[in-house]
């Protein structure tokens, strides 16, 4: 079969799909996208280039649809070019977030289409408006509104569309359900095989030596900020060190902003650590920003305690690899985890707004090992008979062909 896939940054949450089509050997597969050193062995890569960003003049609310419909050209133009060497697709699968499919259609009118469908944005429920910490700004809300201008164009120009939780599917409208289809993403399970052999010697990350003696506390996020809960968990932090003197923090996570909106000057780690002074012992916090794979597995499966924290919006990858690695695990109680974590039976739950609850909760697992090793089998377990890859690419494929005959 040909695939075309699109997604503005390769390959997106389309890695495993696209490793399983090429390591098959029989497809060819090729993927439109911005330039970036990415590299997958089978796969035809087709840059484009943004000719420019939204104008200046553009109305604040709009500029984000400017730039779809920018990314929608582009990517037309490059389809256009692919036919015009004579390549038809079977079927085209893509992700709708940044507008790129809109105009795919123009160029492939009758090739079906399989859209990735990740968020439906609100203006009263969900992230918005769910930390008091950050009162809304009601010049925002035309905004978020607008955002939703790729959504329901793509919901009207659908072929098929699928998302990865009940939770995301959740936050489009109800006229739209029947639209979505939910396929739970999965996981390496080998990769992220507990090992209870790292506990038993000394540990090192980068520069950072943890001894067999002492317990790990762990945290993960792409960037540290509140969307992730990294000023609740940094507020839990000296409560744990007081209580737990063989207790050492390490903290993944770039200085960016993912998620919501950026500070007027430095980071969220500097603010934190400014704002906890004194009360935060940085001779066992550590900060090692963003690590290569293995080296955050091996994190996973070496820690004591896992604190996971996130907004009501799209649920982690590292939830999903934590509940893997069999890591001992506090999480919040938000939707996006409780599709995932179920209270005392996989991992322990906790109001995301409250820090002492965290470090409660971090303190008990610490302490109780019974309680400890019952909740890291049981969250193995639930990845073994949920998240498995195989079942995942199973149901990916059977999911390509219901698309291709439906077409």
């Amino acid at each position: 079969m040909k695939f075309l896939f699109v997604h503005q940054n390769f390959p997106g949450q389309f890695l495993h799909l696209v490793r399983h089509l090429t390591r098959q050997g029989e497809h060819e597969v090729v993927f439109i996208s911005e330039p970036n050193a990415n590299v997958l062995p089978g796969v035809r890569r087709i840059f484009y280039k943004m000719k420019r960003t939204a104008f200046i003049e553009t109305h604040v609310a709009a500029q984000e649809f400017e730039i779809a419909t920018l990314r929608a050209e582009m990517v037309a133009q490059t389809a256009q070019t692919l036919k015009g060497l004579g390549f038809e697709p079977d079927i085209i699968i893509g992700h709708h977030g940044w507008g790129e499919l809109l105009n795919i259609r123009d160029v492939y009118p009758d090739t079906p289409m399989l859209g990735y469908l990740e968020f439906y944005y609100h203006t009263d429920r969900f992230d918005v408006g769910f930390d008091p910490e950050f009162p809304d700004d009601p010049t925002m809300y035309p905004r978020v509104r607008a955002k939703n201008a790729v959504n329901l164009l793509a919901l009207n120009t659908l072929g098929r569309g699928q998302t990865p939780t009940f939770f995301q599917k959740s936050t489009y409208p109800a006229w739209s359900h029947d639209l979505i289809e939910v396929l739970h993403e999965g996981v390496d399970l080998q990769a992220c095989a507990p090992d209870p052999s790292l506990a038993r010697k000394d540990f090192l990350l980068r520069n950072v030596l943890v001894s067999p003696d002492e317990k790990l506390v762990t945290y993960v996020a792409r960037d540290l900020e509140p969307y992730r809960g990294f000023h609740i968990f940094m507020r839990a932090l000296p409560r744990i060190l007081e209580a737990r003197p063989d207790a050492r923090v390490i903290v993944v996570g770039g200085d960016g902003v993912s998620y919501g909106a950026r500070l007027a000057e430095g980071c969220w780690r500097e603010r934190l650590t400014a704002e906890l002074g004194a009360r935060l012992d940085l001779s066992r916090v550590h900060f090692v920003g963003k690590l290569d794979y293995q080296s955050y597995a091996d994190l996973l499966k070496r820690s004591d305690a896992h604190v996971y924290l996130t907004y009501p919006f799209v649920a982690s990858w590292s939830l999903r690899e934590a509940l893997a690695s069999g890591c001992a695990l506090v999480a919040s109680d938000t939707g996006p985890v409780q599709e995932f974590v179920r209270h005392r039976k996989n991992g322990l739950l906790v109001p995301f707004h409250d820090p002492d609850a965290v470090a409660e909760s971090v303190l008990e697992l610490l302490e109780n090992k019974a309680l400890s090793q019952r909740l890291r089998r049981a969250a193995r377990k639930d990845a073994e008979r949920t998240l498995s890859m195989d079942d995942y690419l199973a149901r990916y494929d059977a999911l390509i062909e219901r698309t291709i005959a439906a077409a």
